[in-house]
């Protein structure tokens, strides 16, 4: 079975279907998620959405806060690009029906986070990303041009490879025709082939034992992208949540935003003690980087499993009303967080890196886009500012949705792709297999490409990496395609992404630590001290 569309979009976050609806003016539209359409990262934001909205804060200001928490490895062209972008795209979420809360005056309430020197955070309470994927699924369903295919899995990128034609990491003219789409409940492997395709299927905190990411964040995309021998960058930049709620057993870990620390909360010891004066002169509103560190630095002095985000003091009511989320949370394990204090502990939250893009969002294989959290367009560079992933993902695919509907006469159809070839492959029935080698490698990454890293926990890690690797892609060239074999299959490929760059940087800058390489970010921390 097959289907031609003119946009193909696989993802339904807020970058996915944020581009969907701008192209689906200008031709058919098919947009596949793994998994309900609602059932996004976006879904997770809490916090909001960072923009330039009132004075006294600028475009200047916001610029050079976001060049300063990706420590230098910004592209200060793209920063510009999407800082001056911002207003207007936030203008145009709210034409499409996002609601953000406001002040008594009418203004929008704008909250402050993590490295940001005005508030500029546009936020719904404590579920930001909730309440804008709601108003742009409303359009997408409503829309006759586009097509929602819920509950498939993309398994590859269809390029040039699939005719028989050699192409290596170096070939300048790849092309993408399309997608193998898998449709687990038929097990029927659908060829959709367009003129445009984006790749908009987040990230991949799973690949970790501890993550704020929904269990569909396996890295997709990046793998596909990785396997059709696109450029990758900068996948040893995985951002840490300083905040996420210690509930052992909990898969998702439960986001503590970082809103609630711009709304005053401070982090402290298992003691009551305030410690990140300690390491940076912002204390709990230092860039996230910074903050995770110091948490896994007073974990590691004290032997505890967690530290305490302290927001007795504030007053209740504001407290209650302000993050509704998070205080029904808390209740549900026995914490009312006006009374006591919440336990946390930092959690694979954001990969900075992904599939190379330029400013239009366009891969380096023709026709091929990509936005959002698998995508690196140069805007986080070594650390992400907090609240400009929402942002990131506006901007970049409004302008990806205006170069694919400019250049869309410039592609083709290619009718000779041939269907998936199933033959031979038998049924899996051995699932320990695919569970067992799961776990295997997020206890891997989670021990020797977490926080902090060394030379030696990388060589060891991708030493592991190796032998799991082969396996894998032994079990899957025999078995008949599930979801579960083509996403472990996927983990793998984005895990020796993580630690090949992380090896190949012999500094620490951002989120990448190492102990062997401590200079630049001693210096950095020390001078905050």
């Amino acid at each position: 079975m097959h289907k031609k569309v003119d946009f193909l979009v696989i993802g339904s976050g807020i970058a996915g279907l944020s581009f969907a609806l701008k192209v689906s003016e200008y031709g058919k539209v098919c947009v596949v998620t793994k998994n309900l359409a609602e059932e996004t990262a976006t879904k997770y934001a809490q916090g909001g959405i960072a923009a330039v909205m009132y004075s006294p804060d600028t475009y200047e200001k916001h610029i050079k806060d976001t060049l300063n928490a990706g420590d230098d490895l910004c592209n200060e062209k793209i920063v510009r690009i999407t800082i001056t972008e911002s207003t207007e795209r936030i203008k145009e979420l709210i034409e499409w029906g996002a609601q953000f809360d406001k002040t008594d005056s009418g203004k929008y309430s704008l909250g402050k986070e993590g490295g940001h020197s005005e508030s500029r955070v546009l936020h719904h309470k404590d579920s930001t990303g909730q309440e804008i994927i709601r108003a742009l699924l409303q359009k997408v369903k409503s829309h006759p041009n586009i097509e929602l295919l819920e509950n498939h899995f993309t398994i590859d990128l269809i390029t040039q490879h699939h005719l028989g034609i050699d192409i290596s990491r170096g070939t300048t003219d790849i092309k993408c025709y399309g997608a193998y789409v898998l449709c687990p409940d038929s097990g029927e492997v659908v060829k959709v082939l367009a003129k445009k395709i984006l790749l908009a299927t987040g990230g991949a905190g799973n690949v970790y034992s501890t993550t704020t990411n929904p269990e569909i964040a396996t890295g997709d995309g990046i793998a596909m992208a990785y396997r059709a021998k696109a450029r990758i960058e900068n996948m040893e930049f995985v951002q840490f949540h300083p905040t996420s709620l210690y509930n052992p057993g909990e898969v998702p870990s439960f986001l503590i935003t970082e809103a609630l620390r711009g709304f005053g909360a401070i982090l402290k010891t298992t003691h009551g003690e305030e410690f990140m004066h300690k390491y940076d002169d912002r204390g709990s509103l230092a860039p996230r980087d910074i903050v995770a560190r110091a948490i896994d630095s007073e974990m590691k002095h004290s032997g505890d499993d967690y530290v305490y985000l302290d927001a007795t003091f504030l007053k209740a009511n504001e407290l209650i009303q302000n993050f509704p989320t998070v205080y029904a949370k808390c209740l549900s394990i026995g914490i009312d967080i006006t009374k006591e204090k919440i336990p946390v502990v930092p959690a694979a939250h954001y990969l900075t890196g992904g599939i190379k893009v330029d400013e239009h969002g366009l891969t380096s294989i023709k026709n091929l886009y990509a936005t959002g959290e698998c995508a690196s367009t140069g805007l986080h560079g070594a650390n992400r500012l907090a609240s400009n992933s929402l942002l990131e993902s506006a901007v970049f695919s409004n302008r990806a949705a205006k170069h694919a509907t400019k250049t869309r006469y410039e592609s083709n159809f290619c009718d000779n792709i041939p269907d998936w070839d199933a033959e031979g492959k038998v049924l899996n029935e051995e699932m320990v297999l695919i569970t067992q080698t799961t776990k295997e490698l997020q206890s891997i990454m989670s021990n020797y490409v977490g926080i902090v890293r060394s030379d030696l926990r990388l060589k060891r890690a991708i030493d592991r990496l190796e032998l799991i690797y082969k396996e894998t892609e032994d079990l899957y060239k025999r078995s008949i395609l599930s979801v579960p074999i083509c996403e472990l299959r996927n983990l793998i490929n984005v895990a020796y992404l993580i630690i090949k760059m992380a090896q190949q940087r012999k500094e620490s800058r951002g989120l990448h630590y190492s102990i062997d390489y401590p200079d630049k970010a001693e210096v950095k921390m020390n001078s905050r001290r």
